[in-house]
């Protein structure tokens, strides 16, 4: 393994001066060794909020506009503040062009919500996510936890490595203009994205304007002592069920190896429901394991807290006052970095280079064998920003994203998650192919996959290998459950990650304990690529001064774990009282069909304005112990208040107020609605294979520093191969043609590309 001591981020100075929910932001800096000094002291009224935020940074009196923060930034890196030191940081990008600056607010410094209020639920409704969790029939759930703003933390953490790697080759700096809602819809749960299996490829306009109906996907069952989830999604996985519940005649017929003639055989999970029911829940993850079938338990976070997996992995650690935190979501060249706060006596010293680049990776090769959605969104933002970036997948293995409607394995989905990749075809399973990918390696910076533990070095290829042929190799894995520990060798997939770790039994409605309410939420796949992708632009940097290569593994269990940060510090003293909210709060039906708003009273200020909005006498429940006593009736009357009203227009008259409140957007309604068309933040992309529009992001954060991404179209299976090999490995032609001819090179099929042109001409026809 190669090692160089130093962690990735060594030497780096970070400014936080960011006091609300955005404050993770730099705590994925801190952990991956850069020191990071906080200026302002958090103001969430939650001291395990402020505790899950913080840890890894150093506090320091400096306050912003004195001679100490002066002195701090000018030996900073990279500063993150709120908007109340925008002119600042302008004055400091005058004398030191190449420091990276973010300001971060909720909806950005410019623009028709500016001036609006956000929580993590307004977040919500706002980027598409409140409208597609609950059950069908029922008023939207809100998703627990603060998801909205961690994801997007994660976003901006992505941004400000990839603009500071730049800077240190270049030095170039640049500056964002970072809102949240940008962000929450990037990083938790993208509409326009990369969907997975959860919507079965289907383009936005043909999503149920609806929630979810209940158990439609990655069904939840009761068993002797709580419940499983099972995901079948493969054909094998199916067969491996079949086989568990002694091949039932019933479910004999080669139809049920489709997922579309699963879901909607009326029988099928009757049985299922009735096979698991007396079992209990590890004699079921015990039998999944033995008969090939995705399963996990539906923990509590507790339970998943108390695991030997976490207790294996050293998942969680004890502050001094013996208050449990996560311990990080990254290995590095594998070890954990850890979250404590970092010496600037012990930095390294870095210097800027004058490199003549744009985007922060031009110049760099990536061989990208991730799969799925960390996969796809991993590379795709690597590519984005600059990043020749090829998709490694074989015709008879590929990518299990590539389901659609349409024959040759494209679709919106997979078109927006793969954008600005090439598609090479190689039989790694051959060992001329093996060797031909060695001679890729050679030739690459970064090598990222996804896959169950142990598979790239059962193909020959894992770090170690790759690391003797290329010592400046960055490698980047992601699993469920990571790889060491008892779960290791479990199949993972988002939904098993969300039953296991306890957000699963988090996301029901109060009155309902088996209203599962996450089947067509894809978390935490995107937020982990994004995460994945940020270790490796670290590793990058460290790789400036060492000359050497790493390694970066990520464990999706273990990014939710950290999400949930003050969740885990609240259960392990006993579970003290969340105090983030302060009054009635909740998703409210306005005038229209299955319209709705989202108010949230964080305060007594917000109750006030509230009750002058509403008509509510103040004085009734002038306590927050008054307030939730009389819940059901203060509900009540905001509920006829919000009846005679639009969503627009309860929400904006609230907004007015000051009190936290928004329409709840579908996902059709994003690109023209005035916030995303004044940020610019969607654009239409051509496919050469597509006759259906691409809306995909513009930008990866919002900055006039970088370049766009590129508009190059997702490539078919294997669409560019003898391209590639000539342009990296430079093989004559001839070689070329006798690797395709052996099948150790697989060109796109001849098949392939013609469904795609007959589909292409007659829909023009």
């Amino acid at each position: 393994m190669t090692s160089v001591g130093a962690l990735p981020l060594a030497g780096i100075r970070v400014v936080d001066a960011v006091a609300g929910p955005l404050a993770p932001i730099t705590r994925y800096l801190a952990e991956l060794g850069a020191r990071v000094d906080r200026v302002v002291e958090l103001q969430t009224g939650d001291r395990f909020a402020d505790l899950a935020a913080n840890r890894g940074k150093v506090q320091t009196d400096a306050q912003p506009g004195s001679a100490a923060f002066a002195e701090l930034t000018r030996a900073a890196h990279i500063v993150v503040a709120e908007r109340e030191l925008n002119d600042a940081l302008a004055e400091l990008r005058s004398t030191q062009p190449e420091i990276v600056t973010m300001i971060v607010s909720d909806f950005g410094s410019e623009g028709p919500l500016a001036d609006w209020q956000a929580t993590d639920s307004v977040l919500h409704a706002l980027s598409g996510e409140l409208a597609r969790s609950g059950i069908r029939g029922r008023a939207p759930l809100i998703p627990p936890g603060q998801l909205a703003y961690q994801c997007a933390a994660v976003q901006a953490a992505f941004a400000l490595v990839s603009a500071l790697f730049r800077a240190l080759r270049s030095g170039k700096g640049a500056h964002f203009d970072f809102a949240a809602l940008d962000g929450a819809v990037q990083a938790l749960d993208p509409g326009f994205g990369i969907s997975g299996s959860a919507t079965l490829g289907k383009p936005v306009g043909l999503l149920s304007r609806d929630r979810p109906r209940e158990g439609f996907q990655y069904p939840i069952f009761p068993c002797a002592d709580g419940y499983v989830r099972i995901c079948l999604l493969a054909k094998r996985q199916w067969r491996g069920m079949f086989k568990w519940m002694g091949e039932p005649e019933q479910f004999s017929a080669p139809e049920f190896d489709k997922t579309a003639h699963r879901y909607k055989s009326p029988e099928l999970l009757p049985y299922i429901g009735r096979f698991f029911a007396k079992r209990s829940r590890k004699d079921l993850e015990e039998a999944g394991q033995t008969f090939g079938v995705p399963i996990a338990a539906v923990l509590t976070l507790g339970e998943f807290m108390e695991s030997d997996h976490v207790a294996a992995r050293e998942a969680l650690a004890r502050t001094q006052d013996d208050i449990a935190l996560p311990s990080g979501v990254f290995t590095i060249d594998g070890s954990r970095p850890g979250v404590q706060g970092r010496a600037a006596s012990d930095s390294p010293t870095l210097t800027f280079g004058n490199e003549a680049i744009q985007a922060p990776f031009e110049g760099l090769k990536v061989l990208d064998l991730g799969v799925i959605v960390v996969g796809a969104e991993q590379g795709r933002l690597l590519a984005d920003y600059g990043a020749d970036v090829v998709k490694i997948e074989s015709r008879n293995f590929p990518d299990g994203n590539r389901q659609s409607y349409l024959s040759f394995g494209m679709s919106v989905s997979f078109a927006a998650g793969h954008r600005n990749k090439r598609g090479l075809g190689i039989d790694l399973r051959n060992e001329e192919g093996k060797a031909l990918f060695l001679d890729l390696v050679r030739q690459a910076d970064i090598v990222c996959s996804n896959f169950k533990p142990g598979t790239m070095e059962k193909l020959g290829i894992g770090h170690e290998e790759l690391a003797r042929v290329n010592p400046r190799i960055i490698t980047s894995e992601s699993s469920a459950f990571g790889n060491t520990g008892p779960w290791s060798a479990r199949m993972g997939y988002g939904p098993l990650v969300r039953a296991a770790t306890g957000l699963t039994l988090a996301w029901r409605y109060p009155d309902d304990p088996e209203s599962f309410s996450d089947s067509i939420t894809i978390y935490p796949d995107h937020v982990a690529g994004r995460i994945c992708a940020m270790g490796v632009v670290a590793l990058l940097i460290r790789r400036l001064r060492t000359g050497c290569g790493g390694s970066s593994s990520v464990a999706q269990s273990e990014v939710m774990l950290n999400h949930f940060g003050d969740a885990v510090a609240r259960h392990s003293t006993g579970g003290e009282a969340d105090a983030s909210q302060d009054g009635p709060s909740g998703v409210y039906q306005a005038k229209g069909d299955d319209e709705w708003c989202v108010i949230t009273v964080r305060n007594d200020d917000d109750w006030q304005a509230l009750c002058g909005v509403v008509g509510i006498d103040p004085a009734k429940h002038a306590t927050t112990q008054a307030r939730r006593a009389a819940v059901e009736t203060l509900n009540s009357a905001i509920a006829d208040w919000a009846a005679d009203r639009t969503p627009e227009e309860a929400a904006s008259a609230l907004q007015a107020a000051g009190v936290p409140a928004a329409p709840m957007l579908r996902l059709a309604d994003l690109p023209e609605h005035e916030y995303y068309r004044s940020r610019n933040f969607y654009r239409i992309e051509g496919h050469r294979w597509l006759q259906e529009q691409v809306i995909a992001e513009a930008y990866v954060a919002n900055s006039t520093d970088l370049p766009a991404p590129p508009s190059m179209p997702a490539p078919l299976v294997g669409e560019q191969t003898e391209e590639i090999v000539a342009e990296w490995l430079d093989y004559p032609a001839e070689r070329i043609k006798a690797l395709c001819e052996n099948g150790v090179l697989e060109p796109i099929a001849p098949s392939t590309r013609t469904e795609a042109e007959k589909f292409m001409a007659s829909e023009t026809a």
